[in-house]
């Protein structure tokens, strides 16, 4: 005979197979990435184009080449208020006007310097934008998932054009450059990039560098990637004292490189015609946190000066600029590029080919900078010889648009003929009939020009200027054309996903029933109509949250919404327990605790709790209220290890009434000197306590360390626990409260820790929640049957059990976006980056309370039942409840994800597919194939593989 835990094993990791699998398949259909084409611009392809004067054929460049080098500063997430004048926003903030050397610059120098809204397309992670602005594309999603270990770019791009054309590359900073473009740099000085922690050790490895590289002459473009904005963002947040302090450094390293430059840019010296670019990645929000497409994300700043002074100028149509008066009550004008345009851009200045795969059109204010600078006020004068200026430079502009447009035709060409999908036939036939209106436009100015040489002062500029605006239309098309319609989607494997993960669902539910027929457990004891009714609700409340996904609003607000539905379910019970006059503490303590987490939320979402290193900066919400009296300060520090106390307390109570020792003692106790270790790590961080400590280094990286090793040591000695158990998992009346409490104790040491100092709180919220629902649960049986042989079960606690884990995912100020990630979580006891390492911790952090403990705490429900057995029966119908309640949980998981499936699918070309619907879905699937994997530990580790013989068929 088959064990009952062989049977429930097997039917969880058949459930998990199939699930992987239509995920996988689904996945493979809807985060496609657009085909990569294996083609490089050459310095000869030029000649196959309509722009080409044939008179000049030993030319090699495709652009005349207006700059000699080309200094690039990237500062990693730069928000545009961090570059841009406080008069240009309604409100000022203490981050903005730190970088004055850029303003002061851009308002004296306007005619050679100038600051630009950079917008970016999302998703915002680092790699996409470096891969995005070097080759001149748009990101693809599945990229999100190699920022932490970047494979070098294949694609046609700016960096491999410089090589391929001679230009010596310098590199220093960000070691993600050499991951993507490996053997590319003459020197390259690379440092770790994650360790968000270390706001330092990055910036001061550029500026050791960066200085005396300014002094050389054995490069032409330098590149330095500072990181210490972004750190502090996401350890600190914006509104903090380091982010000020890294803001004024940069301020202070800026002006020198500037003063540098300078001093060698006059006639022979070696940056003499240097061009120079200050510019962000991405932005950040106020907490410091990037990877989604709002404007505090997709909006940075460049920064461009040039250090020669020729006389160009450019028409004030190509002039996108916007003017206020800064703190010097003098006038700064702020232009706007998209970072699309960057790599064609820049190329255009150095002369080297176009990359191939770009779809951006060449800046005409960044270009024109670049290549001249500009003095609006003397366009208008009327002066021939300026307009004969304004000409030369549009002409030139002009060549340059077309040599662009060719390019990108040629590319959208080639894609489209390269691709399985690629555009419509209809969005072919508007891309050719917009190309051939330029070509046509470009042929009748070079006619009226040959014809008016003798009046170009005043016939000239409507013909140039009309060109220009039909390349520029082609190519802005172009842009929003692959906005709407890059992505790839296969619809037949994303059918196919889906079908299977239906295929799971009906599993599901032929397995409930099939138990609830063989085994005789009825949902309620209060008649048909009461049966339905709650079995009814449950479905609908689920239905609800399911429902909620197709709305955006809705899905920023998820955490709210399942609060909603929990309080709306607690609201059913208590009405029964008014109706029979018993439970009413537990209800309403429970209606209390569900109102505190809707107001952390709040707080989580604030990331006003994040960590211990965020709270010892900003010391909680409550500082809010009252941010210098020293009450609050001190609560903030002494209430989280007040609650590690009362967790060790309650740890303590269970083993001193059970009768269980040997292993399961050493456990719980192992737990709670992780506690006391835990408490000692805070303190360490406060600045009441710290001082009656040990070294802070020891204590900042050893302590963690330990409490990861007795953690994982103590899983070891459970599993072992398994191997030497003899009986049925549920043999003894209180076992399986012990297996609970040893599980759940082992694994909440590591997840308070990476949790800070709201984690003790969050654990001490988890108990009273579960300890209500189980109270709840058993609110309809007969006191005066302590067990009933037909077992009840409720499926609106399960259902709680699920909504009270969403609530407390985002309580821990996590949300379903790649910015909600705490990746300060994930060096927690560490200072340098092992992908493997900080990728277990970091997921440990995310789902640890949400998905984690849940799972392994989801028997707590039927431990009451499992006491109150008398028979080997009574708990053989208790193990059979507890694994229906597993299937439970993992269908309600299963109806939740199938509803995300179905939003993607349906709103696969909404505008914010990929900054919100897709990261959705991604943690969704993550969180429900950890889940799946986690039951079958689970069924493992309370049912055991052998289990009872039984006959009965599942």
């Amino acid at each position: 005979m088959i064990g009952l835990g062989q049977r429930k094993w097997v039917i969880m990791v058949m459930l998990t197979v199939l699930h992987i699998v239509g995920i996988l398949m689904f996945t493979r259909g809807f985060l496609l990435t657009r085909t990569e084409l294996p083609y490089y611009s050459n310095s000869s392809d030029v000649f196959h184009s309509p722009c080409f004067d044939h008179s000049q054929s030993n030319a090699t460049c495709w652009t005349r080449p207006a700059v000699n080098r080309l200094v690039i500063i990237v500062l990693d997430a730069l928000r545009f208020d961090f570059v841009a004048p406080s008069s240009f926003f309604k409100e000022a903030k203490p981050w903005m006007d730190r970088l004055q050397v850029l303003q002061k610059l851009a308002s004296t120098e306007g005619t050679s310097a100038r600051i630009f809204k950079a917008i970016a397309d999302p998703p915002t992670t680092s790699l996409q934008r470096l891969k995005g602005l070097t080759t001149g594309g748009l990101p693809t999603f599945i990229d999100v998932g190699n920022s932490f270990g970047a494979p070098a770019i294949v694609e046609d791009n700016f960096i491999h054009q410089l090589v391929s054309n001679g230009k010596r590359v310098v590199m220093m900073g960000d070691d993600t450059w050499v991951q993507l473009f490996p053997n590319h740099f003459k020197k390259s000085y690379p440092y770790p990039s994650f360790n968000v922690k270390d706001l330092h050790t990055v910036d001061s490895g550029c500026i050791e560098h960066l200085f005396p590289s300014l002094y050389e002459e054995d490069w032409d473009v330098l590149i330095a990637h500072f990181l210490g904005v972004d750190h502090a963002g996401h350890i600190l947040g914006v509104d903090s004292i380091p982010m000020i302090d890294k803001l004024e450094q940069y301020n202070a390293m800026l002006e020198k490189v500037i003063e540098v430059i300078r001093s060698q840019s006059g006639p022979g010296g070696i940056h003499e015609n240097t061009f120079l670019l200050v510019m962000g990645d991405h932005g950040q929000t106020i907490n410091g946190d990037h990877g989604g497409g709002t404007s505090e994300e997709v909006e940075t700043s460049i920064f461009a000066m040039s250090f020669k002074q020729p006389p160009s100028s450019i028409p004030s149509e190509f002039d996108s600029s916007s003017c206020e008066i800064n703190l010097d009550q003098k006038g700064t004008c702020i232009s706007s590029i998209h970072q699309l345009d960057f790599a064609v851009t820049v190329s255009a200045l150095l002369g080297v080919p176009f990359p191939f795969g770009s779809i951006g059109r060449v800046s005409p204010e960044l270009y024109a900078l670049g290549a001249g600078t500009w003095n609006l006020e003397k366009v208008n004068e009327g002066n021939c010889l300026n307009q004969l200026k304004v000409v030369e430079w549009m002409q030139n502009y002009c060549n340059v648009l077309c040599i662009n447009s060719w390019q990108v035709k040629r590319y959208i060409d080639v894609y489209s003929a390269s691709s399985i999908i690629g555009f419509s036939h209809e969005d072919l036939l508007h891309i050719s009939d917009l190309y051939a209106k330029a070509e046509e436009n470009r042929s009748c100015c070079s006619e009226k020009l040959l014809f008016n040489s003798d009046e170009i002062c005043s016939s000239s500029l409507p013909y140039l200027k009309r060109q220009i605006d039909a390349y520029s239309n082609f190519l802005l098309s172009i842009a929003d054309l692959a906005r709407s319609k890059w992505t790839e989607f296969n619809l037949e494997m994303m059918g196919v996903g889906f079908g299977i993960m239906l295929i799971s669902l009906s599993v599901y539910l032929f397995t409930i029933k099939r138990m609830i027929n063989s085994f005789g457990v009825y949902l309620s004891s209060f008649g048909d109509s009461d049966i339905s009714f709650r079995l009814l609700f449950a479905c609908f409340m689920v239905m609800i949250r399911a429902c909620s996904f197709l709305s955006n609003s809705f899905i920023l607000e998820e955490g709210k919404v399942a609060n909603f539905l929990l309080a709306t379910t607690v609201i059913y019970k208590l009405r029964y327990s008014i109706k029979r006059g018993k439970m009413l503490t537990e209800a309403i303590l429970f209606l209390f605790l569900i109102t505190i987490l809707r107001f952390s939320i709040e707080v989580g979402l604030s990331k006003q709790a994040v960590n211990s290193l965020f709270m010892s900066a900003h010391s909680s919400w409550m500082l809010e209220i009252a941010p210098s009296h020293p009450m609050w300060i001190f609560m903030v520090e002494i209430v989280p290890i007040l609650a590690l106390t009362i967790l060790a307390y309650l740890l303590y109570i269970t083993m001193a009434c059970s009768s269980y020792r040997g292993i399961w003692k050493f456990i719980v106790w192992g737990t709670n000197l992780c506690y006391i270790l835990i408490a000692v790590h805070w303190m360490s961080e406060s600045n009441i306590l710290s001082s009656v400590l040990m070294p802070h280094v020891i204590v900042r990286n050893y302590i963690p360390r330990i409490i990861y090793a007795m953690g994982l040591g103590q899983l070891l000695l459970l599993a072992f626990s398994q191997l030497i158990e003899r009986g049925g998992p549920l043999a003894s009346r209180k076992g399986l409260v012990i297996k609970i409490v040893a599980m759940l104790s082992t694994c909440s040491s590591t997840i308070i820790l990476l949790s800070g100092k709201q984690g003790s709180l969050i654990a001490i919220a988890s108990i009273i929640g579960g300890y209500c629902i189980m109270r709840l649960g058993n609110i309809e049986q007969d006191p005066k049957d302590k067990f009933s042989v037909n077992l009840n079960f409720d499926p609106l606690s399960v259902t709680q059990w699920s909504f009270l884990a969403t609530c407390l995912f985002f309580s821990t100020g996590h949300w379903c976006t790649f910015d909600g990630l705490r990746y300060g979580a994930a060096f927690i006891g560490f200072d340098d980056f092992v992908l493997v390492r900080q990728a277990i911790l970091l997921t440990i952090d995310t789902f640890g309370f949400s998905h984690i403990l849940p799972v392994f705490g989801l028997p707590f429900l039927v431990s009451n039942l499992v006491m109150s057995g008398r028979t080997d029966q009574d708990r053989r119908l208790a193990s059979m409840q507890l694994f229906l309640m597993y299937l439970m949980y993992g269908l309600i998981m299963a109806t939740t994800v199938i509803a995300t499936i179905i939003c993607v699918t349906i709103q696969r070309r909404h505008l914010m597919v990929w900054g919100l619907f897709a990261p959705k879905f991604v943690f969704d699937v993550v969180g429900f194939i950890l889940t799946d994997i986690l039951i079958c530990l689970a069924c493992l580790y309370y049912f055991g593989f052998r289990g009872e013989v039984d006959g009965a068929d599942l």
